[in-house]
């Protein structure tokens, strides 16, 4: 019991110790601030001795540089500008004119000419005519011939035929699709082109007049190949082929 005591009280004079100490910081503290912080009196100015300052002087000065430029700008406009009505008048008749377009000036540079090529492969070709094919978006009239019409008629009467159809037929059949070699390549001013096409090396135009279904140009090296297949009746200068007891 008396060592309880003595433990008690032991606390009790440590407590006291904490707060004695404690109070005392207070102390050095509150000195130390009321040292370095000397008393401050505020001065308040006189009311009665400030000057009101003049309303255009405030409105000068819170007005925008901006505002101040126009406003003296509109003032020297009303001040300067003077409008007579004897001063003002209409322009004259003559100095308005009309307008007028005039031709272009020439090229500085002369055109270049649109090369043409020396040789041209005609892929799958279709016969639209006796010497008249088209590969793709090239239509391609052969030279030294005539252009024939699928809408010629040979014969007449009961004996007439559209022999322009079945030269077409014929013309087809001797294609049949192959690959057209073509040289002497001349651009018309329709679209097509003229040129001299072989197939398997062998003249198409050649083939087209010694069988009947073309007529060569005058003073073309064909023609004797024409007088032989008149001589022979075959293609225009014969009957309707189709018609077996009627073909030469």
């Amino acid at each position: 019991m008396r060592q309880q005591l003595v433990i008690a009280a032991g606390g009790l004079a440590a407590l006291a110790l904490y707060a004695a100490i404690l109070m005392s910081g207070g102390a050095v503290i509150r000195d130390r601030e009321s040292a370095a912080a000397p008393d401050f009196v505020l001065d308040t100015p006189d009311s009665t001795a400030v000057e009101e300052p003049d309303k255009a002087t405030i409105a000068d000065v819170a007005a925008p540089p901006a505002a101040k430029q126009e406003t003296a700008a509109k003032g020297a406009r009303l001040t300067v500008r003077t409008v007579e009505p004897d001063l003002v008048v209409p322009p004259e008749e003559d100095l308005a004119q009309p307008l007028q377009r005039i031709a272009p000036r020439p090229a500085l540079s002369e055109p270049k000419e649109k090369e043409q090529p020396s040789s041209i492969i005609l892929q799958r070709p279709v016969a639209l005519a006796a010497g008249l094919v088209q590969a793709g978006d090239r239509t391609v009239q052969l030279k030294d011939m005539e252009p024939e019409s699928i809408e010629r008629v040979c014969g007449s009467g009961e004996r007439s035929w559209p022999c322009g159809v079945v030269a077409r037929t014929a013309f087809r059949n001797f294609l049949r699709a192959r690959a057209l070699a073509c040289e002497e390549i001349e651009e018309k001013a329709d679209g097509t082109t003229a040129a001299t096409c072989k197939v398997g090396g062998e003249n198409v135009t050649g083939w087209l007049v010694a069988n009947g279904w073309a007529t060569p140009r005058a003073g073309s090296n064909l023609k004797a190949q024409a007088d032989e297949a008149r001589k022979a009746r075959l293609g225009f200068y014969g009957n309707d082929p189709r018609d077996i007891d009627r073909a030469p």
